[in-house]
């Protein structure tokens, strides 16, 4: 069963195109959280929140005069590409994310696309991602909303907790358990069953919508990494897939993770 686009993923804007961009300005309101991702970066870059009026006017002000006086190195007066999304914790989105020890995380799993003709798919089990201080809606500090190592290393807490911000699968499945299977009614396992499954069907639906623009050639291959995030309902929700995922291991568990998924895909 194909899922609808909002089952999964979070209301987001393109600002290279008018009509979404100009929809977007329409819709903001006050009190409503947005992140704003640049398209074609990683490791965070680029990224930021819109959290006021004042920083709202600012940034469509800021994007209206890039169209109307381009930079001479750019042969056309489009917007740089780049989404924007209602970021956890505003009014219309999701109320909250799912915290573990009071801290955000998200999910990281990789999708191995191991051949384009035939098209032939692999899922594997990555990790999770926490951030060092705990989770406030409200807070500038951008690590405290972006969970990947490199928007971690930023925050001054980092060297002295830096094994505390990556979690392995079956450490999460094991908190699930005992933390929130009783009170949310959660099967046993949940993590490695209805998570899991989920992701899976996630990643499928996005290899399926994008599969027509792959060039399909004998040895043609590529390692997806993919974030997700979990709500406090427990509903899971695409965040990004990225093309180029980080393949660091300076952690203990990213180093018994990480080799294992590079020597597989190879």
């Amino acid at each position: 069963r194909l899922l609808k686009m909002k089952e999964f993923f979070p209301e987001s804007f393109r600002l290279d195109i008018r009509k979404e961009r100009n929809a977007f300005f329409e819709l903001c309101k006050e009190g409503q959280i947005w992140i704003c991702k640049p398209s074609g970066s990683n490791q965070g870059q680029g990224i930021f929140l819109l959290k006021t009026p004042a920083a709202l006017h600012n940034f469509q002000a800021r994007l209206h005069r890039r169209e109307e006086n381009p930079p001479k190195t750019v042969p056309h007066k489009a917007p740089q590409a780049g989404i924007v999304q209602r970021m956890v914790g505003g009014k219309r989105y999701i109320q909250q994310p799912l915290l573990l020890e009071g801290k955000k995380f998200d999910v990281r799993s990789y999708l191995l696309i191991a051949c384009t003709a035939p098209f032939l798919l692999f899922y594997a089990q990555g990790y999770l991602r926490l951030s060092c201080v705990n989770y406030d809606a409200t807070s500038d500090d951008l690590t405290v909303h972006l969970t990947n190592q490199s928007m971690q290393k930023k925050n001054p807490l980092y060297r002295q907790l830096k094994e505390e911000t990556v979690w392995r699968m079956e450490h999460f499945n094991s908190y699930v358990n005992e933390k929130f299977r009783k009170t949310n009614g959660l099967p046993k396992d949940w993590v490695f069953t209805v998570l899991t499954k989920r992701m899976q069907q996630i990643m499928v639906q996005c290899f399926l919508a994008a599969k027509h623009k792959l060039d399909c050639k004998l040895g043609y291959f590529d390692l997806i990494g993919c974030d997700f995030l979990i709500d406090e309902n427990f509903k899971v929700w695409l965040l990004e897939m990225n093309a180029n995922p980080a393949l660091h291991t300076n952690c203990r568990v990213l180093k018994d993770i990480i080799p294992p998924v590079v020597y597989e895909s190879l």
